[in-house]
C-alpha cells in the first residue's frame, strides 16, 4: 500500500500534503470518503524512518483503515494516537480552499488543521529530530478511521489488543492543556406509529404528533431530574446534557399525522454506564408506553461512546502537567480516549490547537503552536521511551 518517497517533507509541507488529501467521515453516505491515501502518505513517511508497518482494514466501513507504525521492541512505551478523518465543511462558509493550506496572518487554514492532521506533522517532525536507533522502550504512532461520526477505527484497534503501552496521548486540539476526563456520548430515535386519516374526523385516527408531545414532555422531566441529581464541578457543564435534536413527522395539515420521529442524545458524567441511561429513558417513557401500547419504540442510532476519566495518582498526569505547564481539565466533548484507555495505559488526550476551530468554517492551527508543540512532543518520547 505504500511507496517510497525520495526526502521527508519539512512540517509546512507533510501538513499541506495531508490537507490535501481529502478523508472526510459522515453517516450521509454522500460524503463519506475513504482515508486510504491519507494512511499511504503516513506509512511511507515513518516507514522511512524505520517504524515498522501495519495497515489493518477497518470492518464494516467504506474502504477505512487504521495505520500502527511501531519503532523499537519489548514491553511498555508511548502511544502518540489520533484520527485521520474530518468532518464535512460547508463550502460557502470557507475563504479558501479546504484542501490547501494557505498560510495568512501566522496561521495555516485547512480542514483537518488542527482536527486533527496537524498532529501527525508534528509526531514527523519530532521523530525526524531523534535518535531513534537507541530505543529503550517502544514508540507507537496510531492513525484510526472514523472518528468522526461511529469511532470504528478506535474500536476495532481498542478489541485487537495489539499493544500494550505504558501510557497514551491522543492528540485532539486541547491547546496543549492534558485534558484528563470527558462526558459520554449516545443517541436514540423515538419512533411514535400512530394512525392516519382525514383531519376532519380525529377520533378515526391517531395522531403521532400529539403522542410526541407527550413524549417531549417526559423527556423534558427526565432532563430536569438529571440536572438536579448529579453534578461534576470539573465540567464547564456540570450536568449530564440531554438534548432533542430532531424531529420529523406528518405529511399534510389536513391529514392525521401517522408516524412521528424524534432524535436525541445524552452526554453522561464518568461513572455513569450505558444500561444506566437507557433504563432512565425507559422509566421515562414507561407511562405512555403503557397508555399507547404498540405505538413507542426507542432505537439506537449509532453506538455508543463512554465518559473518560483518567484517574489520580497518575504518572502521566503529573508528567503531562510538568510538560505542558498547564493543570488537567475536564471537556464535554467526545474522544477516542476510552477505547485507547482499554489497552491498559494510563492516557491523556493532549494536542494543539483549540477546540474551537475544530469543527469550523475556515480551521485554522496557528504558527505559535508548532514550537511548543515540538517540545511537548520531544519531552514526552524522551521522558517514556529512551
Amino acid at each position: 500500500m505504500t511507496k517510497p518517497i525520495s526526502s521527508l517533507p519539512n512540517f509546512t509541507q507533510a501538513l499541506s500534503e495531508l490537507i490535501a488529501q481529502p478523508s472526510i467521515s459522515s453517516t450521509a453516505e454522500s460524503w463519506d470518503q475513504g482515508n486510504a491515501s491519507v494512511i499511504q502518505l503516513l506509512a511511507a513517511w515513518f516507514e522511512q524512518l524505520g517504524f515498522k508497518i501495519d495497515v489493518q482494514p477497518v470492518p464494516h466501513t467504506r474502504n477505512k483503515f487504521n495505520l500502527l507504525a511501531t519503532l523499537g521492541s519489548g514491553e511498555g512505551g508511548l502511544l502518540l494516537a489520533g484520527h485521520s478523518d474530518t468532518v464535512p465543511y460547508d463550502e460557502n462558509r470557507w475563504q479558501s480552499d479546504p484542501f490547501k493550506i494557505a498560510d495568512q496572518d501566522n496561521k495555516f487554514f485547512g480542514l483537518g488543521t488542527c482536527d486533527m492532521k496537524g498532529f501527525f506533522a508534528f509526531i514527523l517532525q519530532a521523530c525526524k529530530h531523534l535518535d531513534l536507533k537507541n530505543l529503550k522502550k517502544p514508540l507507537y504512532i496510531l492513525a484510526t478511521a472514523d472518528e468522526e461520526t461511529t469511532m470504528a477505527g478506535a474500536r476495532f484497534f481498542a478489541e485487537k489488543q495489539l499493544i500494550k503501552p505504558d501510557v497514551a496521548v491522543i492528540g485532539e486540539p486541547t491547546s496543549l492543556v492534558p485534558v484528563v476526563m470527558h462526558k459520554g456520548h449516545m443517541s436514540h430515535r423515538i419512533t411514535v406509529q400512530g394512525k392516519s386519516g382525514h383531519s376532519s374526523d380525529p377520533s378515526k385516527g391517531v395522531n403521532a404528533i400529539e403522542i410526541t408531545y407527550e413524549v417531549i414532555g417526559q423527556l423534558l422531566q427526565l432532563k430536569r431530574d438529571l440536572s438536579e441529581r448529579f453534578h461534576h464541578d470539573a465540567f464547564a457543564v456540570p450536568a449530564p446534557t440531554l438534548n432533542l435534536g430532531a424531529i420529523k413527522g406528518g405529511d399534510n395539515a389536513n391529514r392525521i399525522c401517522g408516524s412521528c420521529q424524534l432524535d436525541l442524545d445524552l452526554r453522561s458524567l464518568p461513572g455513569m454506564t450505558d444500561d444506566e441511561q437507557i433504563l432512565w429513558l425507559s422509566d421515562a417513557l414507561a407511562p405512555l408506553a403503557q397508555k399507547y401500547p404498540a405505538r413507542i419504540k426507542v432505537t439506537e442510532l449509532h453506538l455508543s461512546s463512554p465518559s473518560f476519566e483518567q484517574k489520580k495518582p497518575s504518572s502521566l498526569i503529573d508528567i503531562a502537567e510538568e510538560i505542558s505547564g498547564h493543570k488537567c481539565c475536564a471537556v464535554n466533548y467526545a474522544t477516542e480516549a476510552p477505547f485507547i484507555q482499554q489497552l491498559g495505559c494510563q492516557t491523556i488526550v493532549l494536542g494543539p490547537g483549540s477546540i474551537e476551530q475544530a469543527h469550523q468554517p475556515n480551521e485554522y492551527l496557528a504558527h505559535s503552536e508548532i514550537e511548543k508543540t515540538d517540545k511537548l512532543l520531544l519531552a514526552l518520547i524522551n521522558r517514556y521511551c529512551f
